[in-house]
């Protein structure tokens, strides 16, 4: 790897130094709230879309709808990212994911209200997730830019791996109690979400250090046009986080759980909830990992073996037909996918200056959600004509290939060493 940041002075690199800075750990308890929220949200709307369709449709039919939640929430993405990394290097970072908070309690509060007053139908579910969409674009290039800001570039490792564990454990617990929640009502999931994002609002509030980037001279158009070429003429960041974008979008079968639970495993509610958390489980034990033992060599190949095994996990998890071994398989695959993304995430945050961080996020944010929601989208289409089985794994012969392909195209990335 040639891209690095200038040496520094040393500082302490332990676990314990990074939990005794009190505005990261705010940060990250709002992270760990407002992950269990979007968590719950997500286990609630995409069983209440199918439940919604299947009154009238057919199981691919509303295969097909569930996949739509991922398109609706990434349309607003795509057309509002460019601006969101703007956003995120000229005004308080902080200050933006407040608003960003205010416009998910808004979302959760619809979404509890149309559930316990039963008006709720595909079309206002499609729009509240364009809405939760929205926020998020904001949310993703601030939160991302914001979290550097708050430690000493030689803790930087250790807290994207803390940051992913509360992404991971969030998505352990999340869907878990949405599975319970859903047994009583979609309106009590709701209820609760509201609630952790109150708690994720209050924490980020009381950050009080500073969070206001270096402003660049500049307009608005310019700002946005240098951060779109120094991403694309970076071939580090380009290459992990287009690969990140094409693998998970081939390979996004877990947005086909609620068809799964229902119609192939026949697990239920309670069911779904142990599957939602299975990537979860995986990707958690090795986030812990990563903590502790952060990645020194081989951080390229590291990361193409990871999207392997993703891969080759989703092939197995579209092929069963026991929980189990379902769930073993998607808490494999959620282990790779965590090994991937935190070497890209690293990466990328090593070799982004500062005053660029909120722009080369949006960017990111946009792939990623390329990645998540349009990944969705396919696989509900793929759904549509190879029905649930034969997407999953179609989507994870996809992740092979794509593998394979960017391991030729970008080979300063396959040959990045060290994280540090």
């Amino acid at each position: 790897m040639t891209e690095t940041l200038p040496d520094g002075p040393a500082e302490p690199t332990t676990l314990r130094e990074l939990m005794k800075r009190r505005d990261f750990m705010l940060f990250w308890i709002a992270r760990v709230a407002a992950t269990l929220g979007v968590q719950i949200q997500s286990v609630a709307l995409g069983w209440q879309m199918y439940a919604v369709a299947r009154e009238t449709m057919d199981v691919k039919q509303s295969a097909f709808y569930v996949g739509m939640i991922g398109l609706a929430a990434f349309i607003p993405v795509l057309l509002l990212s460019p601006f969101a990394g703007e956003t995120a290097d000229r005004h308080d970072r902080r200050k933006v994911l407040l608003i960003c908070y205010v416009g998910e309690i808004a979302t959760a509060v619809t979404l509890a209200a149309a559930s316990i007053y039963h008006f709720a139908t595909i079309p206002l579910l499609l729009l509240l997730s364009m809405l939760f969409g929205a926020s998020r674009a904001f949310m993703g290039p601030s939160s991302t830019a914001l979290g550097p800001m708050l430690v000493p570039r030689s803790l930087l490792p250790r807290a994207i791996a803390l940051n992913s564990l509360a992404w991971q454990g969030g998505s352990i617990v999340g869907p878990a109690i949405g599975g319970l929640l859903l047994a009583h009502s979609t309106g009590l999931s709701y209820s609760v979400t509201t609630v952790l994002y109150v708690v994720a609002f209050a924490c980020v509030f009381m950050i009080s250090g500073v969070t206001q980037p270096i402003v660049q001279a500049g307009s608005r158009w310019a700002l946005i046009k240098e951060g779109l070429v120094y991403t694309w003429t970076n071939r580090i960041v380009f290459g992990a986080i287009s690969f990140d974008m094409f693998a998970v979008l081939l390979g996004g079968a877990t947005a086909l759980l609620p068809v799964f639970a229902r119609d192939v495993l026949h697990v239920g509610p309670d069911g779904f909830g142990i599957l939602r958390a299975g990537p979860a489980i995986g990707a958690t034990l090795v986030a812990v990992i990563l903590a502790g033992r952060p990645i020194k060599r081989h951080a390229g190949l590291t990361m193409f073996a990871g999207v392997a095994v993703f891969g080759a996990a989703t092939i197995v998890f579209g092929l069963s037909k026991s929980l189990p071994l379902s769930v073993f398989a998607l808490a494999v695959l959620g282990g790779a996918d965590m090994l991937s993304v935190y070497v890209r995430q690293t990466l990328v945050q090593i070799v982004t200056p500062d005053h660029m961080r909120g722009r080369v996020a949006a960017v990111s944010s946009l792939f990623i959600g390329a990645s998540n929601e349009l990944g969705e989208f396919e696989s509900g289409v793929v759904a549509r004509f190879l029905g649930p089985v034969g997407g999953a794994v179609f989507g994870g012969v996809g992740a092979l290939i794509v593998t394979g392909v960017w391991a030729k195209l970008f080979p300063a990335l396959r040959k990045a060493d060290r994280l540090e």
